[in-house]
């Protein structure tokens, strides 16, 4: 408990200096103290990290699932935002120094350099009438110190020129930080939203009979339907799934994020998946916070075949297995790899179906030939791949492990925000490939 709350003072304490700094470059130092403008740009800085984390626990909470649809699109949408928008201040933050010399440069000659003083003629003498009149005193400002007394304010006062350049470097740079933002979240978003790329991929299996070469797996991952993605997404899933012909379909986990009576409907597209040996789903992490049991008969209803720890032979010739997610383990449904594999003849070609790529090891010590998974999302925002490669041992794309091999899919849809940098969404089509033929 006390590390929990460590880490989350920490996090929050990060939050909050990263909501300072864009405030800093985005409100304070391109507005005038006091004004409309300030003070809206301080009200937005304020309210949508309040909507972000709204979004983030509004359904653990048990918010009206409507209240959650409302809140999610500006506080998820945000966090995208706010990522890219931190990355593009950085980089502007090199770019403002060399900006102001160069406005400096520009600026004309007459305003760098002193003007001449002004030739004073010699005073006339005063009639010492005049001279004994009163008059305001003048003030005469004492010379400067010289040497090492002399202030260093003194040396270079700013110069409204200094300011205005000052103005017009901040404002440059943050509208340009804020539209490489706004332009990078929203191309990601379309990719999101307007459904996952098909991609193909060959897979040799040593163990895999001729008359199941060019055998084709549609594999489905990390869907997240949820208060953003619902119905519509799905069936452009199903849409593309369907297209490709698949001789099995494969969901590989995190179908949904939120509960059955809230995302039942939204699944419902699901049961028009057609494939000549059927659907079937293992369970992802994202189930088993959104009741993984209920999931499970939801999904049945739907037509696709529940793999827990289970494994069946295809009449193409090899062995499907599919375990229960590690996240399970807190259930006491994790995944069972010697019930699932145990018993079975390893001179058939073995494929399993496994949420998260971490259980490749225990694949390879049961002589699996070839373990589908998702779980990374490939990263789904750039920088995020570089985080991702530290915690899975592949991130996207085919990898062998002795003689097992494993494809991790990006995923069908996002989590969080929908938005996709640098990792767009995929449905993928495995062609197992036999070596005899």
């Amino acid at each position: 408990m006390v590390v929990f709350l460590l880490v989350l003072v920490v996090v929050l304490a990060l939050l909050g200096g990263v909501h300072w700094y864009v405030w800093r470059r985005l409100v304070r130092d391109v507005t005038a103290p006091g004004g409309l403008p300030r003070r809206l740009g301080t009200a937005v800085v304020v309210v949508l990290p309040l909507l972000s984390l709204a979004a983030l626990v509004s359904a653990r909470a048990g918010v009206p699932f409507r209240l959650q649809q409302v809140i999610a699109w500006p506080g998820q949408m945000w966090l995208a935002v706010l990522l890219y928008l931190v990355l593009a201040l950085v980089v502007g933050e090199a770019v403002r120094p060399l900006l102001r010399a160069r406005l400096a440069r520009r600026a004309p000659a007459a305003t760098a350099a002193p003007a001449p003083a002004p030739v004073v003629p010699e005073a006339a003498p005063v009639p010492a009438a005049v001279a004994a009149e009163p008059r305001a005193e003048t003030a005469v400002e004492p010379p400067a110190p010289e040497g090492p007394e002399a202030p260093a304010a003194a040396a270079a006062p700013e110069t409204p020129a200094d300011v205005s350049r000052r103005l017009f470097v901040s404002r440059v740079v943050g509208g340009t930080a804020t539209a490489v933002a706004l332009g990078t979240v929203g191309y990601g978003t379309y990719g999101v939203l307007r459904g996952p790329s098909v991609k193909r991929v060959t897979v040799p299996l040593a163990k895999l009979p001729r008359a199941a070469h060019g055998y084709r797996i549609a594999v489905v991952s990390d869907v997240h339907l949820g208060p953003i993605l619902g119905r519509a997404h799905t069936q452009r899933i199903v849409d593309a799934v369907n297209s490709t012909q698949p001789d099995l379909i494969a969901v590989v986990g995190d179908l949904v994020d939120g509960t059955v009576e809230n995302l039942g409907s939204a699944a419902e597209p699901l049961a028009r998946l057609r494939a000549r040996h059927g659907s079937f789903f293992v369970t992802g992490n994202h189930e088993y916070f959104s009741g993984a049991d209920a999931w499970v008969d939801h999904v049945r209803e739907l037509g696709l075949r529940p793999l827990r720890n289970e494994r069946l032979e295809i009449a193409a010739g090899f062995d499907l297995a599919g375990v229960d997610d590690v996240a399970g383990e807190s259930e006491g449904r994790g995944p069972d790899f010697a019930r699932a594999l145990g018993d079975r003849d390893r001179a058939r070609a073995a494929v399993l179906l496994a949420h998260q790529p971490i259980v490749v090891h225990d694949a390879v010590r049961h002589g699996v030939d070839l373990q589908l998974s998702g779980h990374t999302h490939g990263g789904q925002l750039w920088p995020g791949n570089l985080l991702a490669e530290l915690a899975n041992p592949t991130v996207a794309g085919l990898e062998r492990y002795g003689d097992t091999q494993l494809y991790v899919s990006r995923g069908a849809g996002a989590w969080g925000p929908p938005v996709r940098v640098g990792a767009p969404s995929d449905i993928t089509v495995v062609e197992l490939a036999s070596k005899q033929a």
